[in-house]
């Protein structure tokens, strides 16, 4: 099939976006694909259906309660009547999934994104696990960041990143500047990976993390796939992240699918 005229058959499968196949991947030419990306179709029902079968097979999540006590710490921490704003570094960059007034692309000094989240749902199982993104210590890091507005909307969001990201715990919400192209900086909630965690791989070699990224696949698809969405938006905003690139390569030779 030719490039960007297919839609992945194994991605599109409980996805919330479309993604656009490639069988070779030109590094070169990312930046230029038609990506079909959409509003996001992933529902609070969907990641909360998928904390309820986590729960279901024994895998570790967070209590209910341990949960609530966490989300409710996190809101009573906000100021009541200003606007919030959250930062996406993976995933979040093209399926937001929540409503929000603004969206700026910002970088972040001090933090860089990282394959080094073991995943047992999303993007793996427990019998082939994945790699999802964390946002680990050092360098830079250049994604998006979305405003809310209004307690509603800020609350709407919260219960919604809250299932989504906070399953198991791994990540620390933190209050962190971020630069906008336009001149301004605005304090980002980002979520930092915990590095105490069981499920922090920030020891696993580049070698290790391509072959376990170019053989999983989970309830959101393929982890191939989660690392060219990656790729493909940082291309569309003008970013090029060497590492990601190069993990990319990686998993193209590991997968038998080498880039042009």
């Amino acid at each position: 099939m030719a490039m960007g005229q297919a839609l992945n058959q194994g991605a599109g499968k409980g996805c919330g976006f479309v993604l656009l196949n490639r069988s070779r991947i030109s590094l070169d030419s990312v930046s230029s694909f038609k990506y079909a990306f959409r509003a996001s179709g992933v529902s609070y029902d969907f990641f909360k259906q998928a904390r309820d079968d986590r729960i279901a097979e024994g895998l570790p999540v967070l209590s209910a309660e341990e949960s609530d006590r966490r989300k409710a710490a996190f809101l009573s921490s906000l100021p009541p009547k200003e606007d919030v704003w959250f930062f996406g570094y993976g995933s979040l960059m093209w399926d937001p999934g929540f409503h929000h007034l603004e969206a700026a692309m910002v970088r972040l000094r001090g933090w860089h994104r990282s394959f080094c989240v073991l995943s047992h749902g999303y993007r793996g199982t427990v019998e082939c696990p994945g790699l999802v993104l964390g946002l680990d210590e050092g360098g830079e890091c250049a994604g998006m960041a979305y405003r809310v507005c209004g307690r509603t909307q800020l609350e709407e969001a919260i219960d919604y990143l809250w299932v989504r990201e906070m399953v198991t715990g791994i990540y620390n919400p933190t209050l962190l500047p971020a630069a906008i192209d336009d001149g301004r900086t605005v304090q980002c909630w980002a979520f930092v990976v915990d590095r105490a965690h069981r499920q922090y791989m920030g020891h696993l070699s580049q070698e290790t993390r391509a072959a376990m990224i170019a053989a999983a696949c989970g309830t959101r698809g393929p982890n191939r796939i989660y690392l060219e969405n990656t790729v493909a938006r940082l291309h569309q905003l003008g970013v090029d992240d060497e590492s990601l690139t190069s993990m990319l390569e990686k998993v193209c030779a590991a997968s038998g699918a080498p880039a042009d």
